[in-house]
């Protein structure tokens, strides 16, 4: 009889399981790994769900067109604004139905299928222990002392980099080449992506890293370290927004439709600042941490709609290699 009980309580059990709907949210590796945001936004979400929240991290747009209208995604979190004309060509993305005034952020935001879940400005870090001369532009840069390097990133292969070529062609213009000449001689190295210069300069192996302004809030919470800081431009910074957009063809439309509100919620907003260091698009900074609100900003924020910087982005990046291998 004992046998019979476990056999039924067994298959009630599996049956539960598989009536859990999924939700299948395709996420960069950072944001999946124990220290980003997805964990605890796993556990909140699934707490008003009902569901099986699960992430599938990787690089996001290379994956997505290649899977194409067969993805198994139902939600991509973790675009950013230089990506989305490309994106958005795909056609396997419907509209966030979200509304755009609830967000709080340094632009107007009008875009209808993606939704900025968080945003930073571009900037570059520096250790005041070493670099004591002022950084209040791009050509302060060009007059660091010779033994202070910078780091940064390749725009070819990281996002950062992308929107550092994309920030300086939109201070610099048509002189962007010769900017980049002016500061080849003080770059150390070029990384293919984020964590590596940002290693690089946590290490203490060069001065500067290309980052952005929120960073200096993971020192002072986590480390007690208020060395580290963002120069701020007098040019403005290059505002950097994170996207989440709905998949047309998921089979799970009303979850997803969920997962979207819910990014906009206080309870998803909440957990941004503490675990992807970066300000919350949808609460105003009177309900930030001290860390972020009293982090220094700049007074004019730098931007390029999609169509601008899909325009841009050969010609800027070109720019910035042949300067960096003469």
């Amino acid at each position: 009889m004992k046998h019979f009980t476990l056999a039924a309580g067994l298959l009630v059990a599996t049956q539960a399981l598989a009536e859990t709907p999924v939700l299948s949210v395709y996420a960069p590796d950072y944001f999946t790994s124990e220290w980003g945001p997805g964990p605890s936004i796993e556990t909140a979400f699934e707490q008003t769900c009902a569901c099986d929240l699960r992430f599938s991290a990787g690089d996001l747009l290379p994956r997505l067109m290649l899977e194409g209208p067969s993805t198994d995604a139902d939600i991509v979190i973790g675009l950013n604004t230089d990506v989305t004309k490309k994106a958005r060509s795909t056609g396997l993305f419907a509209p966030h139905g979200q509304n755009n005034t609830d967000l709080d952020l340094p632009i107007a935001w009008t875009d209808d299928v993606f939704l900025p879940f968080d945003w930073s400005y571009v900037s570059f870090i520096y250790n005041d222990t070493t670099v004591t001369t002022p950084l209040n532009s791009f050509e302060d840069l060009t007059k660091l002392p010779d033994g202070q390097k910078i780091v940064i990133q390749d725009p070819r292969s990281s996002i950062s980099g992308l929107a550092l070529v994309l920030w300086v062609k939109a201070v610099y213009g048509d002189k962007a080449a010769d900017f980049w000449a002016r500061l080849a001689p003080h770059i150390l190295t070029v990384t293919k992506g984020w964590s590596e210069a940002y290693g690089l300069f946590t290490d203490g192996e060069a001065d500067v890293v290309l980052s952005f302004n929120t960073s200096p809030a993971y020192h002072i919470v986590v480390e007690g370290d208020a060395t580290k800081k963002a120069a701020i431009f007098d040019e403005g910074h290059y505002a950097y927004f994170e996207l989440v957009a709905k998949i047309a063809g998921t089979d799970q439309p009303e979850l997803a439709d969920q997962f979207m509100a819910f990014v906009m919620s206080d309870a998803f907003q909440s957990l941004i600042p503490m675990t992807n260091w970066s300000y919350p698009a949808a609460q105003p900074a009177s309900q930030w941490p001290a860390a972020f609100a009293d982090l220094p900003a700049p007074a004019k924020a730098v931007f390029h709609d999609e169509n601008t910087a899909a325009d841009l982005r050969d010609i800027a990046i070109e720019e910035w290699r042949t300067a960096l291998s003469q």
